[in-house]
């Protein structure tokens, strides 16, 4: 029946193997414990010296909180644990957010799931001929903010930019939870966030001399915050999309393919060790759409386990598993070996795509029965994308993201969504194909009433 979806299907298996407390130490962190209540939050206030030091304060989000808080939050590190007393413990549905800002209530929005987004995603001093568009993610949140002809949507998604979820800024990230050694080499984040990888570091991922910018280095580390956040909203409200990550070339001990951190093993690690409401996860599966194989993620996944034991949990990121559909004659040469690996020969049209994604995403739900699917709905599948080889239209990328999240959201499957790659000279209309994805979960969160969900 598997060979239909194409004569080039592979199903393969990989085998791969706590940033330790001197990260804490690096960092010299001095508190100043500052209880209040106010609307449910216990606020923490921290001084902080060292690397990164902003002045701030933590918000834990409950989920029945309403609330504006301020724009720069500060982090509680790994080792600092917090007991909330009686009086301000959340009830047994609460969940803590890792956000500096609360968007829109999502039991009171009733036109858009939850979208998270950070304004410094993009920055200024991006070289504007780079071949990677790094003002993308700006052009994106800006079509979300607009109504432009031909949109499907009566208005436009996002009626406000505090409508966001803004995810943890730079120096509220917990470096030691969301980070640790099997996850990413030690010595690599750390050389990373200090601006000193070597050369040829930066020459793989791709940016090279730009690889030091602090912008960079900040607007990396919140893709990542974003996308784990964009998680803990899908296992909240069912689902849920990040104007940003996708960082799927990037594996544990290096970046590659304009990827740093990768940001889908980085938070399935983060899911896989966490309870949402007293219901732990044992198996999360990236879907993985963009043309280019998700060769650093199918690194941390099971893809190298027998082939008679694909589906075990023994794998270096236990409990991950993998599906990458792209083109067999795009990067990355050679490939890596996915838990499932579709490959498709260019110029692979709307039908032709629709059948392999369909077919293949059926089968993977079936066999994997993941409790979370991270979806990469990379839009480099375009049929005039700079660095794609397929031949799709933007009806067959819309068509693509409809299927993926009304197949996880019937199955009850919460989906996280991320962006992908795209590229394209035209950032507006790079940002309104890249704005699809939020689009189709807009309609699936209308048409299922998932506003409603508690």
């Amino acid at each position: 029946n598997n060979a239909s979806i194409h004569k080039s299907i592979h199903i393969h298996h990989h085998h791969h193997n706590n940033i330790s407390h001197d990260w804490n130490q690096r960092m010299k962190l001095s508190f100043l414990r500052n209880t209040c209540q106010t609307n449910g939050i216990l606020r923490l206030c921290m001084q902080m010296n060292g690397c990164h030091a902003f002045s701030s304060q933590h918000l834990f989000c409950m989920h029945s909180s309403s609330f504006t808080s301020s724009s720069s939050l500060q982090s509680i590190p790994t080792n600092f644990h917090v007991s909330l007393s009686s009086d301000t413990a959340a009830s047994k549905n609460e969940q803590l957010l890792s956000t500096s800002r609360l968007g829109l209530d999502p039991n009171l929005n009733r036109f858009h799931a939850p979208i998270v987004y950070h304004e410094r995603y993009s920055f200024a001093s991006w070289p504007r001929n780079h071949t990677f568009p790094m003002h993308k993610f700006q052009a994106t949140a800006d079509a979300l903010l607009t109504r432009y002809p031909g949109s499907h949507m009566p208005r436009s998604l996002v009626h406000n930019k505090l409508d966001f979820y803004r995810p943890l800024d730079l120096s509220q990230i917990p470096y030691n939870e969301w980070f640790p050694e099997h996850v990413i080499c030690k010595d690599y984040l750390n050389r990373f966030l200090s601006g000193t990888l070597s050369y040829e570091q930066c020459r793989l991922i791709g940016f090279r001399e730009q690889t030091s910018k602090p912008e960079l280095i900040e607007r990396t580390m919140l893709e990542v915050a974003g996308t784990v956040l964009t998680c803990q909203l899908a296992m909240m409200y069912g689902i849920a999309s990040n104007v940003g990550g996708g960082t799927h070339h990037a594996w544990r001990e290096q970046g590659a393919g304009y990827t740093i951190v990768n940001d889908l093993a980085v938070s399935a690690n983060y899911c896989l060790n966490k309870n949402f409401a007293h219901r732990s996860l044992d198996r999360v599966l990236v879907i993985d759409c963009d043309v280019h194989q998700g060769d650093g993620t199918a690194r941390y996944s099971s893809a190298n386990n027998s082939e008679d034991d694909k589906l075990s949990l023994s794998s270096p990121l236990s409990g991950l598993f993998t599906l990458s559909i792209h083109c067999e004659e795009n990067y990355p040469f050679p490939k890596a070996r996915s838990t499932y690996d579709i490959s498709l020969p260019s110029g692979t049209n709307d039908e032709e795509y629709l059948q392999a994604l369909q077919e293949s995403v059926k089968m993977a739900l079936a066999e994997v029965r993941p409790d979370l699917v991270i979806y990469d709905a990379g839009i480099d599948i375009y049929r005039k994308d700079v660095l794609g080889k397929l031949n799709i239209s933007e009806e067959g990328i819309r068509s693509r993201d409809r299927f993926v999240l009304d197949t996880c959201v019937t199955a009850k499957i919460p989906v996280a969504a991320v962006i992908g790659g795209g590229y394209d000279k035209d950032l507006d209309a790079l940002g309104r194909r890249h704005a699809i994805v939020h689009e189709e979960a807009a309609y699936l969160w209308r048409k299922y009433r998932l506003f409603e969900k508690k």
